[in-house]
């Protein structure tokens, strides 16, 4: 009886262990790495924090007294992807790579480990699955990723405000970045009208599981670029033409910049059914650029909040607006209805204000906001629209 019950236990599927690609990668030793992981093969498993050590136990966990630091909340960009795979976006923090830089120079080994746990649903034992980084500079044998990505107009404007058929100043992209290879990439316009891209749209292409990638939103594009990327770990990547950016509807336009994924073989991940090409991967969403086009020339626009806006209870209420020359000062106004709940007068260089805590009272109430520039005898100048806002507990 007991051989046949042997004999059985031996004929039973066992569980295949997780395994994760690239099992190991060069990593800059002075500034951050982000890196695109793929997990395969979760059984029934939850993912767990992930941590960055100098060395590991048999069972791939963490050596105690060897960690140096996990993986911040704002950095994790992990999902579960497919059936029962689990896509990671590993963003070293610089402050990790110092402290295995240090290690190093104390005679230790130059590499050391990114470890995710997984911990089961059914009860068993927690799985540790390691990451080896091998610590190198911030040339051709690192992953292609963006660290840092800056919009900006030529002239310095953070929101430049045009008439009807007037031309915008120049803008372009600066970029930092690791590795090298091909960057590709697009200009898109949103267009008044058009629904706001989320989160997941200014995230670059790479940073995103497979099948998440033709669900970003797409926008009027405005130009293409393909170019190639040396290991010098910044350029300037031009805008289009201001010729080119549509200026025929009054209102808030943006610009987004579209990091498509390029093949990289310094971080290209296997998901078990085929490649994943991750070059471009970013930590992070990237910045927008805005314009106003309207009919006057001196308007007074409202930035932020926008007008039918949503503002969480958790987060301060500031408001934002674009400046008119000549103006002395601005006045600030939030109404219920006919009655005003909040005044303020603030400077001519002063185009953003952030409202006490006891506006937050007002939840669920339907309030509108307006500005008035003024005049040093306090005329007013021009005054903007109202726009609506709530307060969301």
């Amino acid at each position: 009886m007991g051989s046949a019950i042997f004999g059985l236990l031996m004929r039973m599927p066992t569980a295949e262990a997780v395994i994760v690609s690239p099992k190991g990668v060069n990593v800059r030793t002075f500034g951050a790495t982000t890196v695109f992981l793929t997990f395969v093969g979760l059984n029934d498993q939850t993912p767990a924090e992930g941590l960055w050590c100098g060395a590991i136990n048999a069972d791939q966990s963490c050596v105690p007294g060897t960690i140096f630091g996990q993986l911040p909340a704002r950095s994790n960009r992990s999902r579960l992807s497919g059936s029962n795979n689990y896509t990671d976006i590993m963003t070293i923090p610089p402050s990790v790579a110092r402290r295995a830089y240090q290690d190093a120079i104390r005679g230790n080994s130059s590499q050391f480990f990114y470890v995710r746990r997984f911990v089961s649903r059914t009860g068993a034992p927690d799985e540790f699955v390691a990451v080896t980084c091998r610590l190198a500079g911030g040339g051709a044998r690192v992953p292609l990723a963006l660290t840092e990505v800056r919009l900006a107009f030529e002239d310095g404007q953070p929101v430049p405000a045009i008439a009807t058929g007037e031309t915008l100043p120049r803008f372009g992209a600066e970029i930092s970045y690791n590795g090298t290879g091909r960057l590709k990439g697009r200009w898109e316009v949103v267009l008044p009208g058009d629904p706001l891209p989320s989160e997941r749209d200014r995230l670059t292409e790479a940073t995103l599981p497979i099948e998440e990638r033709p669900l970003q939103r797409r926008y009027t594009t405005l130009q293409r670029f393909d170019v190639f990327v040396p290991p010098t770990g910044r350029m300037f990547i031009p805008g289009p033409s201001p010729n080119t950016l549509p200026k025929g509807s009054t209102g808030l336009h943006f610009i987004l910049l579209r990091i498509e994924a390029t093949d990289d073989r310094e971080g290209n991940s296997d998901t078990g059914i085929g490649v994943v090409n991750s070059g471009g991967v970013a930590g992070f969403p990237l910045p927008v650029l805005r314009y106003f086009v309207t009919n006057d020339k001196r308007p007074l626009n409202l930035v932020q909040p926008n007008d039918g806006a949503r503002l969480s209870v958790q987060q301060s209420i500031q408001f934002k607006w674009q400046g008119v020359d000549g103006a002395y000062s601005y006045k600030l106004e939030v109404r219920q209805g006919e009655v005003v709940v909040l005044s303020a007068l603030l400077g001519a260089n002063q185009m953003s204000y952030t409202a006490p805590p006891w506006l937050k009272e007002k939840i669920k109430q339907r309030l509108q906001w307006k500005v008035q520039a003024l005049k040093e005898d306090g005329t007013t100048i021009v005054e903007s629209t109202a726009n609506e806002f709530q307060i969301q507990p």
